[in-house]
């Protein structure tokens, strides 16, 4: 709550100092909070059946309106393409931990399938963000199930989430050399770097408070020139860095950091949640590279899964060893334990 509190209250400050317009910060700030208490709480009372209809409620919103919300068509990974290999994601994150949560072999199977569906609709829409992305979670999932230990796992999935981000930041700032810069820039459109630079150009300017939430269209020669403007630079850590400063991104980095402690604490099996980590990164490297976090039902599914993975439920999963501290005092003792 700590982190959320501040990500609404640095955008308030500034807004009021620019002139800027927070309310698509709060929005998104207010998504996430509600998607994760749904979460915690479905998760406590339906830890198969919850992931299994979020799931379900993904891809059925992907096929029926994959565009999400009227407005331009812009080129994959932009705009609705981006948010909706996110929504897939999200998807395929919440099947394979239905999947690795269920007991029985028939039901797991199913899930199984449905995840590996995800990937096929991805393709079906023309989305090989979305192949890629859903293909990725469905392997670490796989992977999962031989890990004992989830810290080294989750800290590899924070590294790869820096280095995605760092790799975009080089790209804005023509620190990658020649021969390297040559391939993403031509795969990643030669408009949407231009945009990450005016982004880079305003941060540097104004490093300490940005240029004020929702002011990047304003100021952005690049947005200017578009044909279909949307006032985004199409990465949210360098719409950040531009609008809210160095605050924005530091903030942004603690609330990922947070969830990936809290996966780490989480009560819930190490396969459940090294699946909502894979997804969740695979979802952070989509942000860095598109426009996906400005749709609010990314946002609330992101929230939900996260929720999902770290909730507490009722009945003991399999796999979970239960601490009893009162069972060893007595043991130790010489007592016998009830039956």
């Amino acid at each position: 709550m700590a982190v959320l509190g501040g990500c609404a209250l640095w955008s308030l400050v500034t807004a009021a100092v620019h002139g800027g317009r927070p309310e698509g910060v709060l929005l998104a700030v207010l998504a996430v909070a509600a998607g994760y208490a749904a979460g915690r709480i479905l998760g406590v009372l339906l830890p198969v059946a919850a992931p299994c209809a979020g799931a379900l409620a993904g891809l059925a919103l992907s096929v029926a309106r994959p565009r999400l919300v009227p407005g331009p068509e812009t080129v994959a990974p932009l705009g609705h393409a981006g948010a909706t290999a996110a929504v897939l994601t999200l998807s395929a994150g919440a099947a394979c931990c239905a999947a690795r949560a269920a007991s029985s072999p028939a039901l797991r199977s199913g899930l199984w399938l449905l995840a590996g569906g995800t990937v096929v609709t991805g393709a079906l829409l023309g989305s090989t963000t979305a192949v890629v992305t859903c293909g990725a979670v469905l392997l670490c999932s796989l992977a999962a199930g031989r890990m004992r230990h989830r810290g080294p796992a989750l800290a590899a999935l924070a590294v790869t989430a820096a280095l995605v981000t760092g790799l975009t930041w080089a790209l804005a700032g023509n620190a990658l050399p020649g021969g390297l810069a040559g391939s993403p820039t031509g795969k990643l459109t030669a408009h949407r770097v231009d945009l990450w630079r005016d982004a880079l150009g305003m941060a540097h300017r104004e490093a300490g408070l940005g240029v004020g939430p929702g002011r990047f269209g304003e100021l952005s020669v690049t947005a200017a020139r578009s044909t279909l403007p949307d006032g985004k630079p199409h990465s949210a850590p360098l719409q950040l860095a531009a609008e809210q400063g160095v605050a924005g991104v530091l903030l942004l980095a603690a609330a990922f950091c947070w969830v990936l402690f809290a996966l780490w604490r989480a009560p819930r099996p190490t396969p459940v949640v090294l699946t909502a980590g894979a997804a969740l990164t695979a979802l952070a490297a989509v942000a860095a590279i598109g426009n996906a976090l400005s749709f609010t039902t990314v946002s609330v599914g992101a929230g939900l899964l996260a929720g999902l993975a770290t909730a507490r439920p009722l009945a003991e999963e399999p796999g979970v060893p239960e601490a009893r501290p009162e069972l060893g005092r007595n043991m130790r003792h010489g007592d016998r334990p009830a039956a």
